[in-house]
């Protein structure tokens, strides 16, 4: 295992906190009656085994086994096992070919898989109620394996259960999210300070890319690298790839991007306009704005999904802008951009002290195009804390 050394300047989550994090789940799982936990990640959410272990897969997947009574067990595929054991704070560590690369190479080293571990599992301790992590991507091999060693056991999810304990953060990961909204800012600063007409969407790409890795930043935020869509024919796809495309004045231009740091995300979305600017497009932009910080001021612990959405609604309803938007402005941030939970109308979640959320306030497929503006905010009793402060000057030029 390897501790990582804190560096000026450069937070990290202490390897105490992981220790912790298992313990307090382990106490969930005792408070629900559940005898072993089995969770799945992947490199589009590798979060859950992150947040207990601090491995993330490279070119795999990875698993992590929870029985009640026993240690936890890191489950890695062979290309990253060398990996693991560098990364991981849990020392169980198995080679299991059901996590492996999806092209199942074959190593010449001894592994398991996950059959026999679950009877492993099953010899040492008794299982009735098993939790499963990963609704959305928990693959059919690993579960398959579950029902037939434990036959007789009942089988849940677990997802509620892990991120209930995500939602407050610790001054550390809160520490983690301010370095990321830093490095973020300054590559907008940087990047943005650098735009000019005749340059592609890949141009603008690159320097975001390259400047935020300078800055310290691990990767891109999770799960999307920057998207720099310019004109209503790619500005109107809510998720993009960059092309060859050359930005070109009067036309709206999204610049959106977010940096990965020790684990945790900070995000930013900013509408630009090269040249003279439509009144159009500066009236969308203002309301737009206006609507973001309206949910700004309405981010206090126990706020509810419903009375947030509510708030943003009816704004957008008064201002004539509802139909161009397609989704609640708020959801959850930290291990990934957009985690659970998302702040709908129908969900019955509240803000509480330590939250991390984004606004996202997001207009789509109007006449000329679609943008949006986003910002990364934390959650506190004295009243919400912006992490990514650069909207704040910069669309003042639209405004």
């Amino acid at each position: 295992m390897n501790t990582r050394k804190k560096v000026e300047g450069f937070p990290v989550v202490p390897d105490s906190e992981f220790s912790l994090r298992m313990a307090a789940f382990k106490k969930v799982m005792a408070e629900n009656k559940l005898d072993l936990v089995v969770a799945y990640a992947n490199y589009i959410d590798p979060s859950v085994v992150r947040y207990y272990s601090d491995f993330f897969a490279i070119n795999e997947n990875g698993g992590l086994v929870i029985p009640l009574e026993g240690d936890p067990i890191l489950c890695s595929g062979q290309a990253c096992h060398e990996w693991s054991k560098f990364k991981s704070k849990i020392k169980d560590i198995r080679i299991m070919p059901e996590v492996g690369e999806v092209s199942g190479v074959e190593y010449e080293i001894d592994v398991l898989d996950f059959e026999n571990l679950f009877t492993e599992i099953k010899s040492r301790y008794q299982i009735k109620k098993i939790g499963y992590i990963g609704e959305l991507t928990f693959p059919h091999v690993i579960f398959a394996k579950i029902q037939k060693v434990f036959p007789d056991a009942e089988i849940i999810n677990a997802d509620k259960l892990h991120y209930q304990l995500r939602m407050k953060k610790t001054e550390n990961e809160l520490n983690c999210i301010r370095k990321a909204g830093e490095i973020i800012t300054k590559t907008y600063e940087f990047s943005l300070g650098r735009l000019k007409q005749g340059m592609t969407e890949l141009d603008v790409q690159a320097d975001l890319m390259a400047e935020m890795l300078r800055l310290g930043g691990e990767d891109h935020t999770l799960s999307w690298a920057p998207m720099i869509p310019s004109g209503k024919a790619h500005t109107d796809l809510c998720m993009n790839r960059n092309f060859l495309k050359k930005l070109q004045e009067g036309e709206i231009i999204n610049v959106d991007a977010g940096v990965l740091y020790e684990g945790y995300n900070a995000v930013i979305c900013t509408p630009v306009v090269l040249g003279t600017v439509p009144d159009e497009y500066r009236k969308a932009i203002q309301i737009a704005w206006d609507a973001h910080r309206k949910v700004a001021d309405g981010l206090v612990p126990g706020a509810t999904a419903k009375a947030l959405y509510k708030l943003y609604a009816d704004f957008l309803t008064e201002k004539g802008y509802r139909q161009f938007s397609p989704y609640g402005s708020v959801h959850s941030l930290g291990m990934l951009e957009c985690e659970p939970p998302f702040f709908s109308a129908n969900k019955d979640v509240a803000l509480v002290d330590g939250s991390v959320i984004a606004i996202d306030a997001y207009f789509a497929n109007m006449p000329w195009g679609s943008f949006r503006i986003e910002d990364t905010y934390i959650v506190g009793k004295d009243g919400p804390e912006l992490v990514t402060p650069f909207n704040e000057e910069y669309l003042k030029r639209y405004l």
